[in-house]
């Protein structure tokens, strides 16, 4: 953990380093990457223990397809997704004017000859998502020339010109088993190539989205558009332990001056009863702009940021292949965005063993457990045996949970980050037969110490 902090370096997460602390950073984190995943892999064995049979990980800290936080459950006589075979199964349909129409009885997705998505269907809502007459997911090339700093300034007059990359040098249905189906777009401009997925799972509301890139232009900058029929007033940007909203308008010149934001996880814009997110697993850079259209409607147009080439003062950054995954949730609310922005994160993990559930060290229960996000758990520092948990309310509301941990606990105790207890007159925490009631304030952080007799 300490190496990925020192690697959170202001001009290593920019890009704007020379090329030397570019190619050690990758080096390093490719060496972190393997180390824990060896830990997981190990740990998770442990868990599922000896067998064959198959057990689904659910890493996330909210229950998904049936699979607790933080917990396991055997999928036997299950599609890869923990549904019975032929539950909510994905249909694949040739659409009259070419392409596919993918539909899971959640979303009812079009996918054009071109590989765009050009229909996104809200089922529950009765409501489309895409902008009329528009396409969603389409890639957006953009000259990238800053006035002083290559790699350091976005400068507002890149969005003058720009490119839609609509030409397709092939479009297939890569996959399609009633679990998933896949439609696969090849794309090739410039000096560089990007292959395209678009992705609609069983029992699923979220449209999965990856583009595996070969990146080698210069001075360009690479954009993935969302045109949405939402009238938005303002997004909702994910950053650590809450979001930030944002006017969609430009009415000062501060506004204006926001052209280009950063989301953590998601991206959320809604009007009064329906909303869409738009969540993503490495990509942090957006725009939201907001048209009216002949119509009378709004279109809010979301886009990412995917890639850039700056020549100064690495001539090679980005230079090379990139794999990003991302995804459109039509009809979500702020929960949902939290959720699924966690998911696309920590996705389930298949592990072989002797098929009895996992039990989570902890559950958040009530109504309102969802809205309080357990953001940690882990064993204290000091080597005691006893177990942190780390809350946040991720709404920005008013929340009370019961915390229900899935062992003994003989105490329990309010600490600040560093597990040190706080002044008694802080703590207003007490154990309770079934667990410990906890109520958080908007966006309000707690870490609790769970005591354990024993220790170990």
């Amino acid at each position: 953990w300490k190496t990925v902090l020192l690697h959170q370096f202001h001009d290593i997460l920019p890009g704007s380093s020379i090329a030397w602390v570019h190619r050690e950073a990758r080096e390093t984190y490719a060496r972190v990457a393997e180390e824990l995943t060896e830990i997981i892999d190990g740990a998770q064995q442990a868990l599922a223990g000896r067998g064959d049979r198959q057990l689904v990980f659910n890493g996330s800290p909210h229950t998904r397809r049936g699979v607790p936080a933080g917990g396991a459950r055997p999928v036997d006589g299950r599609g890869a997704h923990g549904l019975q075979q032929g539950e909510g199964a994905v249909t694949v349909a040739e659409r009259a004017h070419g392409g596919w129409t993918l539909d899971n009885g959640l979303l009812r997705v079009e996918v054009d000859s071109r590989g765009l998505v050009v229909s996104a269907y809200d089922r529950r809502a009765r409501r489309e998502a895409v902008a009329p007459g528009q396409a969603a997911n389409l890639l957006h090339l953009h000259p990238d020339l800053p006035n002083h700093w290559d790699a350091w300034d976005v400068d507002a007059f890149y969005r003058h010109t720009a490119t839609d990359l609509t030409q397709a040098d092939e479009v297939t249905v890569a996959e399609a088993d009633g679990n998933s189906a896949t439609v696969r777009a090849a794309r090739s401009f410039g000096r560089s190539t990007v292959v395209q997925t678009v992705t609609l799972q069983a029992g699923s509301a979220m449209l999965l989205l990856e583009a595996d890139v070969d990146w080698h232009e210069s001075e360009k900058l690479l954009k993935a558009a969302f045109p949405l029929d939402v009238k938005a007033d303002r997004s909702a940007a994910e950053t650590q332990f809450g979001h930030v909203f944002r006017p969609t308008h430009t009415n000062t010149t501060w506004e204006a001056a926001k052209f280009e934001i950063c989301a953590h996880r998601w991206l959320h814009v809604a009007e009064p009863g329906w909303g869409a997110a738009l969540v993503n697993d490495s990509t942090y850079g957006h725009d939201v702009t907001r048209d009216i259209r002949e119509d009378g409607g709004q279109t809010t147009t979301v886009r990412l940021s995917l890639l850039r080439a700056p020549r100064y003062p690495d001539p090679e950054t980005d230079q090379g292949r990139h794999r990003m995954r991302y995804g459109l949730v039509p009809g979500a609310t702020l929960l949902d965005a939290v959720r699924e922005g966690h998911w696309i994160n920590l996705p389930e993990r298949a592990v072989r063993g002797d098929g009895s559930p996992v039990t989570p060290l902890v559950t958040l229960e009530g109504e309102q457990g969802d809205q309080i996000v357990a953001e940690t758990v882990k064993l204290a520092e000091d080597g005691s045996g006893d177990v942190v948990v780390r809350l946040y309310e991720s709404l920005g509301g008013r929340a009370s949970a019961l915390l229900a941990p899935g062992f003994p606990v003989t105490s329990v105790a309010e600490t600040d980050l560093l597990e040190r207890p706080l002044p008694d007159q802080q703590t207003h925490h007490t154990v309770e037969d079934a667990g410990v009631r906890v109520t958080l304030r908007p966006f309000q952080i707690v870490t609790l110490r769970l005591g354990r007799s024993g220790g170990r």
